[in-house]
């Protein structure tokens, strides 16, 4: 079973009146997914976009070919712009990225599965995490979103 978001961090942000838009890659909209899970989310939650390819990152996100080219779609410059550019086209107060190696292919020699970068964007600020997960493509993805919404938490409780 995936973690969703708790009532608390729910309530936190209607109460702090935070909006959030998400570009999720690996985990395919499971992120989406567990932040609409409880009802009254559309007070806070605008938009999530499955942005699997690196075509879709280029198209619906405005990442250019050339950072990908350099830094591949999992690293933390993409995962930055994910969230900034997300965050920015929806006009959300946090923006929410996930990009990363699931498995069971995929895997180069400087990237192995379980390679993940999740990011927060506000106006302000980037705070973006690298991971090493391990298990299997289900355990991965599970483990992905779950540290998203541990990040999310992180900021709300500050």
């Amino acid at each position: 079973m995936f973690k969703k978001i708790t009532r608390q961090n729910h309530d936190r942000l209607i109460k702090q009146k935070k909006t959030i838009s998400v570009a999720e890659s690996c985990t395919g909209g499971i992120l989406s997914s567990q932040l609409t899970s409880l009802a009254g989310s559309s007070d806070y939650f605008l938009l999530g976009a499955v942005t699997y390819s690196n075509k879709s990152k280029e198209i619906v996100l405005g990442i250019p070919t050339r950072t990908i080219a350099k830094y591949g779609a999992v690293s933390q410059p993409v995962a930055i712009l994910m969230a900034q550019n997300i965050r920015k086209k929806t006009h959300a107060d946090l923006g929410l990225s996930i990009t990363g190696i699931a498995g069971p292919t995929g895997a180069t020699p400087s990237k192995s599965i379980g390679t993940v970068y999740i990011c927060l964007a506000t106006k302000n600020k980037n705070t973006c995490r690298k991971f090493h997960f391990t298990g299997s493509r289900q355990d991965i993805r599970k483990k992905s979103t779950q540290g998203a919404l541990r990040l999310l938490c992180a900021h709300l409780s500050q």
